[in-house]
């Protein structure tokens, strides 16, 4: 189970971090009590969870909670656990800047002042500081340049995939377009298996139905353009900072090409290291 810590300074940049991780396949834990961590760790490994990549975020919004994180992590390490803290830092110039610009509480600040705050935290995470594998001073940093720190980090130590994720969604038209879409496809062209008595029935998720709908020339001739496409625009929307791409595939009634086309789809740019999900909007309600 690869597990990251993600910590440091309130408004360093923890929540934008943890959002960079859930991209490219972590399951994400926002604010949790530390010493709930080993214990959620040892529930996935013996349960039937479905992922082998965690990441928490344990940071002073805990209010004294926060004092057991590092023997939590401590903790970890002894046991063998493979185990990576990120730590998140900023100068305190900046770290008031942001909260004045946001206008949000300190989570230590409690008597109102932010500086105090912050130096508070900064006696309270620093063996912690000194301890983790990664401490990225996101001061003069963009949004853009911390995801890219991030990923590249976690590129040469934990990451399966490309830092884009793509949802492709099958609907039917006559439900109208999914709000969501950031491309969408109109499959309509397509040979339907609605009219075969033997396949109306049955849902683009079979294989007689995908056959029937994919098979013809114009069929494979779109299907082979659609994925180049989408494979030479995947790089320039990373390149761009672009972190998720929704893509739309459209028939009828969402049962039968849509949900073919999405199936092949997901399949095919998955093998090129992409991760992607596939959600058929319409499917059984027809």
């Amino acid at each position: 189970m690869q597990t990251v810590i993600i910590t440091g300074m309130s408004g360093a940049g923890k929540t934008s971090a943890i959002h960079v991780l859930e991209d490219i396949g972590y399951y994400c834990i926002d604010n949790i009590p530390p010493m709930l961590i080993s214990s959620f760790i040892t529930l996935c490994e013996g349960s039937n969870f479905n992922t082998n990549k965690i990441a928490f975020v344990a940071d002073a919004r805990s209010g004294e909670l926060v004092t057991h994180l590092y023997t939590e992590i401590d903790k970890l390490r002894r046991g063998g656990k493979e185990c990576t803290v990120l730590f998140l830092d900023a100068d305190d110039e900046t770290l008031i800047k942001r909260y004045k610009e946001t206008r949000r509480k300190h989570p230590q600040g409690g008597n109102g002042r932010i500086a105090d705050g912050i130096r508070f935290e900064r006696e309270l995470f620093s063996e912690i500081r000194k301890s983790a594998d990664l401490v990225i001073d996101t001061s003069n940093l963009l949004t853009r340049e911390l995801r890219e720190r991030v990923v590249s980090y976690f590129e040469s130590h934990t990451r399966e995939y490309e830092p884009i994720s793509v949802n492709v969604v099958s609907f039917g038209f006559k439900r109208g377009i999914p709000l969501d879409c950031d491309l969408v496809f109109d499959v309509r062209f397509m040979p339907n298996p609605f009219y075969d008595e033997e396949l109306r029935e049955k849902t683009g998720k079979t294989k007689e139905v995908a056959d029937y709908a994919l098979s013809c020339e114009s069929s494979q001739q779109f299907l082979q353009k659609l994925t180049d496409m989408l494979l030479h625009l995947l790089p320039l929307y990373i390149e761009e900072g672009k972190n998720s791409l929704v893509v739309g595939i459209g028939c009828t009634g969402g049962k039968h090409r849509s949900v073919a086309v999405a199936e092949y789809l997901k399949n095919t740019i998955s093998q090129q290291n992409y991760y992607v999900s596939v959600n058929h909007r319409d499917l059984g309600n027809e």
